[in-house]
């Protein structure tokens, strides 16, 4: 059985293919369909059952392109491995469909969350003054809360933008790295800064940088300060100590917002000490105005083979 699909131009069906044409072996897959362009009309062949819930996410995907919210190919491995999707892969509708769109990218590109998780994040950061986005690595937390922080800077809702993190060494020492203070830290403070310039274009990073707009620093440059005004990201709070976060989180001033993201599994603290963020989720969650968002290895958006790894080894921390 087959049906058609008509394009409103080329770039439509490049768009769905993506590069190289390296979606077309996952569509064909995971819809147990057989899809062929010809010219610009879409030909869908396969068993009736499987082309009738094919043509809904086909739909879907299309449309999605078509508003700019283009859906490359870690967004379909997961629209079609998330655990949210009902049974043969056809999307659920209403909440579960709907975009929150955060902004666009330096080259334009809009960038939307992709698990229900990461919707209910990004409402959170709306929402509320002070954020929690606990989970593993890849769910998008550092990645979203920087775009939600860019494009409150863009609207005027915030004077400027800091972020921060531990500079604490996973398995090295600080002491043995050449350079400056800064030339230690930096690496660690990396991550952030990859984030930063998927948003904006460099020499506008540079120039709030120079002016103070924009701070990237270490967790101990925050003593002291009162953040007025700011939207503040902490990055990698499970490698903070109690004292550190309690520190960190009363530094938060008027007109301010305060992210802080981290993997409960990940701490690199020296044994024996307490993490801070571990404690955090404990005694804030009754706080109101304070939203804990936890991630799973299902809202995992990298590479297909990262969402399998960190279920393997939630399988080893639950049989503990």
């Amino acid at each position: 059985m087959e049906k058609q699909i008509k394009l409103e131009n080329a770039a439509e069906a490049l768009a769905l293919f993506g590069p190289r044409d390296e979606n077309l072996p996952i569509l064909e897959k995971d819809l147990g369909v057989e899809i062929v362009l010809r010219l610009d009309t879409l030909r869908i062949s396969g068993r009736n059952k499987k082309l009738k819930n094919a043509l809904p996410i086909i739909e879907h995907i299309l449309n999605e392109n078509r508003l700019g919210r283009r859906i490359d190919k870690p967004g379909l491995q997961h629209l079609f491995h998330s655990p949210k999707p009902a049974e043969n892969h056809r999307p659920k509708q209403g909440l579960d469909l709907e975009k929150v769109d955060i902004g666009f990218s330096f080259k334009g590109r809009t960038l939307s969350p992709r698990s229900a998780a990461q919707r209910e994040y990004v409402r959170a950061i709306k929402d509320y003054d002070i954020v929690f986005g606990v989970g593993p690595a890849g769910t998008g937390k550092t990645y979203l809360a920087m775009a939600m922080a860019v494009e409150a800077l863009r609207k005027g809702y915030v004077r400027r933008i800091i972020l921060t993190r531990p500079a604490l060494e996973a398995g090295e020492s600080l002491g043995y790295l050449p350079g400056t203070l800064y030339e230690k830290i930096l690496p660690y403070l990396r991550p952030l800064y990859d984030a930063l310039y998927d948003m904006m274009e460099a020499e506008q990073i540079e120039k709030y940088i120079e002016i103070g707009t924009i701070e990237v620093a270490p967790l101990a440059f925050m003593r002291g300060r009162t953040l007025n005004d700011a939207f503040v990201i902490l990055d990698e709070a499970q490698n903070c100590t109690v004292e550190q976060l309690k520190m960190f989180l009363t530094r938060l001033g008027f007109d301010s917002k305060t992210v802080i993201t981290g993997d409960t599994t990940q701490s690199d603290l020296p044994g024996g000490k307490p993490a801070g963020l571990v404690l955090a989720i404990e005694i804030l969650k009754p706080i109101q105005g304070i939203k804990f968002i936890h991630f799973t290895g299902k809202d995992v958006v990298r590479h297909e083979l990262v969402q399998k790894i960190i279920a393997a080894y939630e399988k080893i921390y639950t049989a503990r």
